[in-house]
């Protein structure tokens, strides 16, 4: 048994039916996307397009391609013929390109929009208002070719787990109170290799998990 297929079993282990794993791939060679598909993982996370779009034409067609990085609107082209669900949706305007170009192969694409929850200013995401805005927006409402599965979140890069909690309770709260009003609000990403076990405790249904699949980059 291959390293990366060792790695997937053992975080399989840590993880309940309710959860599921993203292996994040970006950076990584064709092989161990492989190997990782024939270890039973079928869900591959990328940040770059282009990247996920060279790996789907080479890889078996029932992967689920999800795009975890931030999106520009005019690449939104190159993926909507093929991705499963994209995860950083941060912006009315992207959510009007995505459900545009999925039209065009009569697809719906699986979103979910990413709450800013990190310190550090580089983090994209919206506030709770600009959130609530889009989903009671008219817009939103006739769109037909994607759907919002539910929240997305990135903790600050940091040593101490207490502001991790924090970060990820903060989401998890803010889904739970909207869930009543939007329940199509029932997927939460968030929660990495350093800190995917922390994001299970506070209501994580989705951890994007590279290096500890992977090795480091």
């Amino acid at each position: 048994m291959s390293t990366i297929q060792k790695n997937i079993e053992a975080i399989y282990k840590t993880l309940s039916e309710n959860i599921r794993l993203i292996a994040v791939s970006k950076t990584k060679p064709i092989a161990d996307l492989q190997e990782a598909y024939d270890a039973g993982q079928r869900d591959f996370g990328e940040n770059k397009i282009q990247e996920m779009t060279e790996k789907s034409e080479q890889l078996p067609k029932d992967i689920r391609w999800h795009m975890i990085g931030h999106v520009q609107t005019n690449k939104v082209k190159y993926m909507a013929p093929y991705v499963y669900m994209i995860h950083a949706v941060d912006s009315l305007k992207l959510l009007k390109e995505i459900n545009k170009q999925a039209s065009k192969y009569n697809r719906t694409i699986k979103c979910l929009l990413q709450l800013k929850i990190a310190k550090e200013e580089e983090k994209f995401g919206l506030n709770g208002e600009e959130l609530i805005e889009i989903l009671d927006s008219e817009i939103f409402k006739d769109m037909k070719h994607l759907e919002i599965n539910g929240l997305m979140g990135m903790a600050t890069f940091t040593a101490d787990t207490s502001i991790i909690k924090n970060e990820f309770n903060k989401i998890a709260n803010l889904m739970q109170d909207l869930q009543p009003k939007y329940p199509f609000l029932n997927e939460l990403s968030t929660g990495m290799s350093g800190d995917y076990q922390i994001a299970i405790t506070k209501g994580s249904t989705m951890v994007r998990i590279g290096s500890a699949i992977f090795g480091e980059r």
